[in-house]
């Protein structure tokens, strides 16, 4: 994800030069998506991935190029697998692969300006062009240049998922969760489950009620939600809660077996919540595998989450043609 990018680069800048490699255009079956990005250091280390494989392999090489000169290089990827191709591959599409010299305290407060933003949920717009040494963000002072060389990219905060219990599937999501990018945020009123090293560092806990953490929510706007609770009154008390609150997220979902899915329906329908609204419900929650164990269980959960997080982004990035 996008912090944690930011947050190696820095470390990276601190040490020396770096090459920045993102992916401005696709088109066709490619590994990556536009905008993904990886670091490519002096002594050969690499952070991040932009698909692997040759194609991979021909933007490291370049990047020593970059390195050295310091001047800007676009990489074509052709994954065709036609075999007159330099860089062979069978996903089918081609890549446009941007290469920049990232170096001194430009670069590193550039990065860390980035970083503040992003950490703060606070989305930006970032400007690279041939025209100019390091990218820079987009505000009222930088209009948009009016050259045919420049990539435009929207970095998003990452997405923040609220677990709602604290018990031993609840644990468990939470570090799959965190490992796949996401903010953690955990409520459950028992104190003797939310002691703060049991989940990743820098989940946020509570032990007030679902609504006091809705209320501290509310201005998230990448809000995906889990409900875990140890039993079907508790879910029908956060859901209640959740549903009648007025706010956006991208995804509810709620463990349980069939039967408890059902009293938990059927109580919700009795108060009121209209099916439109519970149909919105993920239930049971996670992609079906077969799970049994806290930890299947939320790897099975952190499955859907990204199945849902992928097809619910939508990418503002833009690249003028550069032919």
């Amino acid at each position: 994800m996008t912090i944690q990018f930011y947050q190696q680069l820095i470390q990276v800048l601190n040490q020396g030069a770096a090459v920045v490699a993102t992916v401005t255009r696709v088109r066709g079956s490619v590994p990556r998506e536009q905008g993904a990005k990886m670091i490519i250091c002096e002594d050969g280390r690499t952070f991040n991935t932009i698909g692997g494989g040759a194609g991979e392999a021909k933007v490291i090489q370049q990047a020593k190029e970059v390195l050295k000169t310091g001047e800007k290089q676009w990489v074509e990827i052709d994954l065709s697998g036609a075999p007159e191709r330099e860089t062979q591959g069978v996903c089918g599409g081609l890549m446009q692969v941007l290469l920049e010299r990232w170096s001194g305290e430009k670069a590193i407060a550039l990065a860390e300006k980035i970083l503040a933003h992003l950490q703060i949920g606070q989305s930006i717009v970032l400007i690279t062009s041939f025209e100019d040494q390091i990218p820079y963000i987009l505000t009222s002072e930088y209009p948009i240049p009016s050259s045919d060389q420049i990539f435009i990219e929207t970095l998003q905060p990452p997405p923040t998922l609220l677990i709602v219990g604290a018990g031993h599937v609840g644990e468990q999501l939470a570090k799959i969760a965190d490992f796949i990018g996401f903010k953690i945020v955990i409520q459950d009123s028992r104190l003797e489950f939310t002691h703060a090293e049991r989940f990743p560092p820098n989940s946020i806990i509570y032990n007030q009620s679902i609504f006091k953490v809705l209320e501290q929510l509310k201005g998230y706007n990448n809000l995906y939600i889990a409900l875990v609770t140890r039993g079907y009154q508790y879910d029908i008390e956060a859901l209640k809660c959740i549903l009648n609150f007025k706010f956006s997220y991208q995804y509810i979902g709620m463990i349980g077996s069939k039967k408890r899915i059902k009293m938990v329906y059927k109580n919700l329908e009795k108060s009121g919540i209209s099916s439109q609204q519970i149909e919105e419900i993920h239930a049971p929650i996670g992609l079906e595998i077969g799970a049994l164990t806290p930890e299947e269980i939320a790897i099975s959960i952190g499955a859907e989450l990204i199945q849902v997080y992928r097809k619910s982004k939508s990418y503002v990035n833009n690249v003028q043609d550069t032919e």
